[in-house]
């Protein structure tokens, strides 16, 4: 199960976790430094009882999201080319199933009761009340897309670059300088990417158009999400952290041992609970981060290949996907 990982020594490096991004040269060979990106760990078959209740779906899953506006659950499966769209937490009912024609790399939300998907060459705006899906042209492979507080989308591509678009007048900015971006967090006007081919995340400056501060995310980061106090929490998969980071100025406010091969990470505001799966185990994890320090306030077996989780934000599920086709397990958690 071996998971990869080094540690990244990027060029001009000023301290231990700051990558200094103003310092490149116009020499070729000055090229920042890096690794094979992390992914989750091979779980092993999984001997202990999920924790509540698991929903047969009939394929592999490979993310989990709900939208609080239209109640729906998007399970993203079939390879990452179907959508399934469960209503109002009801896991029983026959999904509307969305097909698609390009591969999906993620999921995020956007307001309206809209699914935005990062494809190749494209997003797509999936309407979750109708479950009809229209285009948006993009100039490269998509790996991540946010919604910016002033409609604009940003789309993180394979190739280091963010594109803004304004999906209204078709006008577009390219900020370069990143080997992928493979994550985008929206807190407030701030945007910041998540490289996983060198481990780190950045803050962007949309305005300049240029990168800001980038820091160092532990060994092997993969997985990204905010809370409403305005933190980005991050998955170090390799390193078996959880980092948290604020966004006024890009700071790593709070590290600590997460247990083995923390992979997907999601956020409970109502009842301030971070959760994150470990792949290594076939387990998910609850922390409270309210001390300054990572405290453990639940922990349960899961379905094997725990790759996504999402949390019902109107009645608290845990909602866990696996990744190699056991189902869609529901975890009521308010009450424990």
């Amino acid at each position: 199960m071996g998971r990869p990982g080094a540690r990244v020594v990027a060029s001009c490096i000023g301290v231990a976790f700051l990558l200094v991004t103003g310092c490149s040269s116009n020499s070729d060979e000055d090229q920042a430094i890096t690794i094979a990106p992390a992914s989750a760990a091979q779980s092993p078959a999984q001997n202990i009882t999920p924790a509540g209740v698991v929903h047969p779906v009939g394929l592999p899953i490979e993310s989990t999201t709900f939208d609080p506006e239209t109640r729906t659950t998007v399970v993203l499966g079939g390879g990452g080319n179907q959508i399934l769209l469960f209503p109002a937490g009801d896991f029983t009912a026959v999904p509307r199933v969305v097909p698609l024609d390009d591969t999906v790399a993620q999921v995020a939300l956007a307001p309206g009761g809209v699914a935005l998907l990062a494809m190749n060459t494209q997003v797509g705006r999936l309407d979750l009340r109708t479950g009809e899906v229209t285009f948006v042209p993009a100039g490269g492979d998509v790996r991540s897309v946010a919604p910016l507080p002033d409609g604009r989308l940003a789309m993180g591509l394979g190739n280091g670059e963010i594109h803004i678009v304004n999906t209204e007048t078709n006008e577009s900015q390219v900020i370069g300088g990143l080997t992928s971006v493979d994550g985008l967090a929206v807190v407030g006007d701030s945007l910041t990417a998540l490289d996983r081919g060198q481990t780190s995340v950045t803050a962007i400056d949309v305005p300049g158009s240029a990168l800001g501060v980038a820091l160092r995310a532990g060994e092997g980061a993969t997985q990204l999400t905010t809370d409403h106090y305005g933190r980005i929490l991050v998955t170090d998969t390799t390193g078996d952290e959880l980092l948290a980071y604020t966004t006024d100025t890009l700071m790593l406010r709070q590290r600590f041992p997460a247990g083995l091969a923390p992979y997907a990470v999601a956020y409970d505001d109502t009842a301030d609970r971070a959760w994150v799966t470990l792949t290594e185990t076939n387990e998910v994890v609850g922390f409270d981060l309210s001390s300054g320090v990572g405290v453990e306030t639940a922990r349960y077996p899961t379905v094997r290949q725990p790759n996504s989780v999402t949390v019902d934000t109107v009645n608290g599920d845990l909602l866990i996907g696996s990744a190699t086709g056991d189902g869609l397990q529901q975890i009521p958690t308010r009450s424990s």
